[in-house]
């Protein structure tokens, strides 16, 4: 009876703790994407800010040099925070999403959110317009600026070298924004272990 008793309170100790994590994920997670998304309007208000006075004369082209620098920091501080909320998602599901089910088989109806919504028709043509914007909103605007750059008639070789640098830069992030993609892509394929750890194993991390 008392050995029952220490089960059961293993249990709901277990259990407190990971709804704990979960909520604790969850928030997080919550937080990254407000953020995630807020950086494609600030990127858009660069790209209104720098291109304006320009068209209005009112500025020298070697503002357009401007934009790849807040692109780019814009756009990684972007995919740092997608990374971040995939990471926590594949964690939810392939970890802590089985270690709950291993304390409480109920538990796996009702966490069920963060594998179901990966099974939607359309997902992958989602993904791959996700793509397309990231690059239009932070990649595009940045190689067109330089572009311009380079056509007007206040070319200079210092600048001239600045803005070689920042193509590169700005391709090697849209290289990374494409590897990210493919990743989210074939995240979670089948064949991933997703078997919830040994009862004992839960019952140690609690404990520990």
């Amino acid at each position: 009876m008392s050995g029952n008793r220490v089960g059961v309170a293993s249990d709901s100790a277990a259990k407190d703790v990971l709804l704990a994590e979960y909520e604790a994920l969850k928030a997080e997670q919550k937080s990254r994407i407000a953020s995630r998304d807020r950086m494609v309007y600030v990127a858009l208000a660069a790209l209104t800010a720098t291109v304006t006075p320009v068209v209005q004369q009112a500025g020298g082209p070697h503002l357009l040099l401007l934009l790849p620098v807040v692109c780019v920091v814009l756009g990684w501080t972007h995919l740092a925070n997608d990374q971040k909320i995939t990471a926590i998602g594949g964690y939810l599901r392939r970890h802590l999403a089985p270690a709950l089910t291993a304390v409480d088989e109920g538990a796996a109806r009702v966490l069920t959110w963060e594998s179901v919504h990966r099974h939607e028709p359309l997902r992958r043509l989602d993904k791959v317009m996700q793509l397309v914007v990231d690059l239009l909103v932070f990649v595009v605007p940045s190689l067109l600026s330089t572009t311009l750059y380079w056509t007007s008639a206040a070319v200079r070789a210092d600048l001239l070298a600045v803005s070689v640098a920042e193509v590169l830069i700005t391709l090697a992030f849209a290289a990374r924004v494409v590897a990210a993609a493919r990743s989210a892509l074939t995240d979670g394929r089948p064949g991933r272990d997703s078997r919830p750890p040994p009862r004992k194993e839960v019952e140690a991390a609690v404990a520990g």
